[in-house]
């Protein structure tokens, strides 16, 4: 049995923590706002988280090339969402009944704000720590990246079943509280990471250069601007089942039938099996990135988005439906880690070295920022129209017009974008 060195589990746990500040609050907290009444409000949590991607991970990417080490970004990142998660589960529990939406939505959106170039800056700083440790990061990260996978689903559990004064966390504002705290703890851990490095020019560099823009070139290459684009449209998919899938299997609660079945009472344990099973996908990312290559890989993910959305559409609370809801959490692994984990690595390989953090942020905000953003609002209307303002609600519909999407994504993908390999030859 291969030893694990000490590097491998100094990052082990970094991603554990990383993910497990994530997973505290993010599949369980629109069903905590509809308890408050903020039930409209659900989509524009959701989509802060896009529109900050738009330019905090890309700017904390430039100080980590440029200024600041990228440990020491990470550190600052976490210690500034911390503080302001941890001030809005403080301001819930004063609040009693009288949670007003500015307020909690304020602090809410500068802890994100911080928080998602954090995504990014893991990933940096565990590339780095592994090159410098002799290690590959194509065959080494997967392994280690599947920790942040288990602490996402250690926190959604623990949100799930752990309650606090006779009420469940992923009813109750301590979810807040919780996230909030573990990242303080990643603020002090992230320092004892091994130290990247910044570029440090002698000559007179570029304004884009200086502002550490020069990550943008990347959409000269036609390739880079092809994935680039379609990592921004795959990017729509992953909010949407993040923002309802909570509520959407909450709403088997209003028929007597469905309502004290295990996927209506614990919906938060049931959409864990997409984390458990994104736990075992991450190990096959190695093999199947150097059997199919990139463009292959992407395809996959695409293609099982559309299982995804189609099985939430055709499952119920109830057997033999429930088995399509849990087909539809296990094929979740494939449709994110696919595109996800390989994607960074892609450009962890293509980018060059002295706009890797950088690029490593473009990535985040053409996904997590623009595509997330696009999604979160488009997934919206959709649900508004074919639920809230339908006169015959329909759940299923939404579902199918998610999966059509992710369908066509797929089919424009396969025509528009070459395997590198291939083009080289």
């Amino acid at each position: 049995m291969k030893k694990i060195s000490s590097i491998s589990l100094r990052l082990i746990l970094l991603n554990f923590l990383e993910f497990a500040v994530w997973g505290a609050y993010l599949t369980s907290l629109g069903r905590y706002l509809g308890g408050i009444g903020m039930g409209p409000q659900i989509k524009w949590f959701f989509a802060m988280q896009g529109i900050v991607s738009i330019f905090m991970p890309a700017l904390m990417g430039i100080l980590a090339d440029r200024k600041m080490q990228a440990q020491k970004v990470l550190s600052l990142c976490h210690g500034i969402a911390g503080i302001a998660m941890l001030a809005s589960g403080l301001y819930c529990m004063n609040s009693g009944n009288a949670i007003a939406f500015a307020p909690l939505f304020t602090l809410y959106s500068i802890s994100v704000a911080f928080f998602m170039p954090t995504i990014a800056l893991v990933n940096s700083v565990a590339y780095n720590a592994l090159e410098k440790a002799g290690k590959d990061p194509v065959n080494d990260f997967p392994p280690i990246r599947v920790f942040g996978t288990v602490g996402f689903i250690v926190s959604m559990l623990v949100t799930n079943f752990l309650s606090i004064k006779g009420v469940r966390m992923q009813d109750s504002y301590t979810q807040l509280m919780s996230s909030g705290i573990l990242s303080l703890v990643l603020c002090l851990y992230s320092l004892t990471m091994p130290a990247c490095p910044t570029k440090k020019s002698e000559k007179s560099a570029s304004l884009a250069e200086s502002l550490g823009l020069k990550a943008f070139t990347l959409f000269k290459d036609r390739q880079f601007a092809v994935f680039f684009i379609f990592s921004m449209l795959l990017g729509a998919s992953l909010q949407i089942t993040n923002g309802y899938a909570n509520t959407f299997l909450g709403s088997f609660g209003e028929n007597p039938a469905f309502a004290h079945t295990f996927a209506v009472e614990n919906s938060n344990a049931l959409i864990s099996i997409s984390q458990l099973s994104e736990t075992l996908c991450i190990l096959l990312i190695p093999i199947c990135m150097k059997k199919f290559g990139i463009k292959k890989v992407m395809l996959i993910s695409m293609f099982a988005w559309v299982f995804r959305f189609g099985f939430f559409g055709l499952g119920s609370p109830d057997m033999p439906g429930v088995l399509l809801f849990i087909l539809s959490c296990i094929v979740y692994g494939v449709a994110f880690d696919f595109f996800n984990i390989s994607g960074s690595l892609y450009v962890n390989e293509n980018a060059p070295k002295d706009i890797r953090s950088s690029a490593q942020g473009l990535f985040m905000l053409m996904t997590n920022g623009l595509g997330a953003t696009f999604g979160t609002l488009a997934a919206g209307a959709v649900v508004d129209a074919c639920v809230y303002n339908a006169a015959t609600p329909s759940w299923s519909m939404a579902w199918y017009i998610f999966a059509g999407y992710a369908f066509i994504v797929g089919v424009l993908f396969c025509i528009c974008f070459k395997d590198p390999k291939k083009a080289e030859k």
